[in-house]
Order: structure tokens, then C-alpha cells, then sequence
């Protein structure tokens, strides 16, 4: 076993997922340097044996390892490119490790920009959810050279629990639109059978027990079924995110000639959702739109 220091992590997004994930380092023993936008994250991190930093700049200048976490292709651009980002500032040699979800052409194009300032990229996004960020029991599904994931697999243990390299850079962002296709489709079809059930007057909770211990149990239907019964829907991922990954997925199948017939209507659902107000809410809302088009006024 190594006895070798744990390498410098410089952490750029503190948000619901970020947040915890690198508090999930920190109790691994990691030294980690966070900058984000917003002052209680950076006091949060803080109070959490972290370090905020002012700067994008002051977070990576003395990091082995950086993590991004934000929200979406503009901003892993934002933070990684120009005067101010990442590659301006990191040091050769250093491995960028973005766990944001965005397209897979941002990924490769954010990789070939980084090898010539000798900076080495996977791109590593997550399947989970808040729960599985705090739980760190992520899945990792990741994109770029064995040598470098081999290099990060010890910080994704203290992260997640299934870590698997899918191939080179981009593959890992093409899995986790796949991942977000299932798990809309899933997070529909138990919004459909919710209102079904409810319906029909059968005891909701005990119908949700028994469908989730046979076939049609999944993790959405674990991780979600208090937030149908409670219609609590308060943000883990929320719909706006995920209307931005179906539009990754969508392009991305058109791109490589792939049909998503149920796919496609699923994506226009949560863009009807998102439409209605309901952008900010977590993904399980999408019962809101079912209840919606059966009637119901919500």
C-alpha cells in the first residue's frame, strides 16, 4: 500500500452536488482549495477543513488534481478557458478531471486544448443524485486515457462507488446522456403509474412497496417513491438540468444517426414541465405533469 501524500485538489462548483462530493474528499484526507461564486458555498467548504479561494487562479496554481462540477457546456467553457480559467493557470501536468454533465464534443474539444498546455483531462460525470453525492455512492462514468484514470481511481473511491472507464475522452459525457435517457424515461413511467394508481383508489405507498420488490422495482422508484407520496419536490437534480441533458442526448443520438422515438417525447414532457414553471423543482415533478394532463390542477 502507498504511503505516497494524496495529491493537491483544486475544486471549481460548490453546488448541491459539488458541495458534498468535496466534503466526500476532505473526510478521505484530500487537500482541497475550492472557488465558486457564491459565499456560503466558499463558508461551507470552509467550516468543512477546506480552503475558499478567491480565484479560479488562486484554486489551481498549486493543485495536482482539479474538479469542475457546474452545470452545463457554457460553463466548463467559462471556468476552463480564456485569461482567467483553468488552463491559464494550472500547472503542466496537472489532471483536470470535469464531473460536470455536458456534451461529449465539449469534453473532447476541452481535452485537445488542455494537451497543449500539458494539462491531461477526463471527463467524469455522475449518476445519483444529492443522495448518492452525499452517500458517496456515486456512479462514475468516465472518458480519457487508462493511465490517467488508473491516476484518479483512489480519488473516485472517496466519491462513488461503480467507477468505470468507457473509452476515450468524450465517452464518458455519452454514457451519462444515456444515463439521464433511462432515467427519464423510468422517472415518467412511475409518474404515469402514480397517477394510474391514484386513480384507481388503490393505497399508494403499499402499491409503490410491492412494484418496487418485483420487475418494475428500479432506483428512481427507491430513491423517488417518497417524493411521489409526499409530492415533495424539492430540488436533488432539478427539471432545468435535465431538460439541458435530454437536449444532449438528443443531439447526440441525431448525430450518430441513433433513433429515440420514446426518448424524444419524454424530452418534450420535460421541456413542457419546465415550460409550466416548474424548471427549479427536482426531476420526480414530472408527476406534476401527468397530473396535469389528467386533470388535475396542481
Amino acid at each position: 500500500m502507498s504511503n505516497a501524500p494524496l495529491p493537491k485538489v483544486a475544486w471549481t462548483g460548490l453546488g448541491i452536488m459539488g458541495s458534498p462530493m468535496s466534503e466526500n474528499l476532505l473526510k478521505a484526507g484530500y487537500d482541497v482549495t475550492g472557488f465558486t461564486r457564491e459565499q456560503d458555498r466558499l463558508d461551507r467548504l470552509a467550516a468543512a477543513g477546506g480552503t475558499a479561494a478567491a480565484s479560479i487562479a488562486e484554486a489551481v496554481r498549486d493543485a495536482e488534481v482539479i474538479v469542475t462540477m457546474v452545470p452545463a457546456s457554457p460553463q466548463v467553457e467559462a471556468v476552463a478557458h480564456g485569461p482567467d480559467g483553468i488552463l491559464a493557470h494550472a500547472r503542466p501536468g496537472a489532471l483536470l478531471i470535469d464531473m460536470s454533465s455536458i456534451t461529449p464534443q465539449t469534453s473532447v474539444e476541452l481535452a485537445r486544448a488542455a494537451r497543449e498546455k500539458g494539462i491531461r483531462v477526463l471527463d467524469a460525470p455522475v449518476s445519483g443524485g444529492e443522495a448518492g453525492a452525499v452517500e458517496a455512492v456515486l456512479s462514475i462514468m468516465v472518458g480519457g486515457e487508462q493511465a490517467d484514470f488508473d491516476a484518479a481511481r483512489p480519488l473516485f473511491a472517496a466519491l462513488g462507488r461503480t467507477v468505470v472507464r468507457c473509452g476515450p475522452h468524450g465517452c464518458g459525457q455519452t454514457v451519462k446522456a444515456a444515463n439521464q435517457l433511462i432515467v427519464a424515461m423510468n422517472r415518467q413511467a412511475c409518474a404515469e403509474a402514480v397517477v394510474f394508481l391514484e386513480k384507481s383508489g388503490v393505497d399508494l405507498g403499499a402499491a409503490l412497496d410491492v412494484l418496487n420488490g418485483g420487475l418494475a422495482g428500479s432506483t428512481v422508484l427507491t430513491r423517488k417513491k417518497d417524493n411521489f407520496l409526499r409530492r415533495d419536490f424539492r430540488p436533488g437534480f432539478r427539471v432545468d438540468l435535465h431538460h439541458k441533458d435530454m437536449g444532449i442526448v438528443t443531439d447526440a443520438a441525431r448525430a450518430v444517426g441513433a433513433a429515440l422515438p420514446a426518448g424524444a417525447v419524454v424530452a418534450q414532457l420535460v421541456a413542457s414541465l419546465r415550460a409550466q414553471g416548474d424548471g427549479g423543482l427536482d426531476h420526480s415533478a414530472l408527476l406534476r405533469a401527468v397530473e396535469r394532463l389528467s386533470g388535475a390542477v396542481v
